[in-house]
């Protein structure tokens, strides 16, 4: 079940299987609003993952929208049906997010996720650092992945070098997926699939979940049609499109 820390509060909140709204707060167009919308849509991943139907709501700016698309974000909905559906906030933290009471979702009592902002005071949880204009260098899977190697509530720091380096080991996952989709298939390990889901469904930790796919790439024990079949599983949170060279070279 995903434990998600309520930023309001510091404690795990147990989000049972339900249909969910995940409100994504955005106000203004940096790229700490895009995380934002990103971490948004992984959350809203993982819980379709753990088969709860979720609707993404957000009203970003065509711009921000634009840089979300490029990220592979889904598409979000402007408004939502009130009801009796749980809401999850993802917000940016500091002065740039909106006060503990002040989402306008018709809903205090759901659970919220703090995302780091950019240039949040010092008494801000925690906080994004800015990007510089160094993204416009890289795709935006490969920025999506720089992103998401960062844990969500602590400073992400971008520049060319991680964003090569995100940019090279996509290419090289990619590269070894297409590959070893040739080979028979076999399922995921039961206790690699059982590290993925304790690793997202521990307050969303992607870190985790990106190790898991670099130790099964090294482990000898596991055959090649499994490291196929747990990439493209993984890649069911992930959004990186890992499957995306298969065939290309047939």
């Amino acid at each position: 079940m995903l434990r998600i820390t309520d930023a309001r509060t510091g404690e795990p909140a147990e989000i049972r299987r339900a249909l969910t709204r995940v409100h994504a707060h955005v106000p203004g167009e940096d790229t700490s609003a895009l995380r934002v919308l990103l971490v948004a849509d992984v959350l809203a991943r993982a819980l379709e993952l753990d088969g709860s139907p979720v609707l993404l709501v957000a009203d970003p700016s065509a711009e921000l929208r634009r840089r979300a698309d490029d990220l592979g974000v889904r598409p979000n909905e402007t408004t939502a049906t009130r009801g009796g559906q749980r809401v999850l906030r993802v917000t940016g933290a500091g002065p740039s997010g909106p006060g503990r009471d002040d989402h306008g979702d018709g809903a205090g009592d759901g659970a919220e996720s703090a995302v780091g902002a950019e240039r949040a005071d010092t008494d801000v949880t925690v906080e994004v650092a800015p990007v510089r204009g160094t993204e416009a260098s890289a795709s935006g899977t490969a920025l999506r992945l720089a992103l998401l190697s960062h844990p969500r509530r602590a400073p992400a720091t971008l520049d060319a070098t991680a964003l090569t380096e995100a940019a090279a080991t996509l290419d090289h996952w990619r590269t070894a997926v297409a590959a070893w989709a040739t080979r028979p298939s076999r399922p995921v390990p039961e206790p690699v699939r059982q590290a993925l889901r304790a690793a997202w469904e521990d307050d969303l930790d992607v870190r985790a979940v990106l190790g898991v796919l670099r130790d099964v790439e090294g482990a000898p024990d596991v055959p090649d049609g499994a490291r196929f079949e747990t990439y493209a599983y993984a890649d069911r949170l992930l959004g990186l499109e890992l499957t995306r060279q298969i065939g290309a070279s047939a």
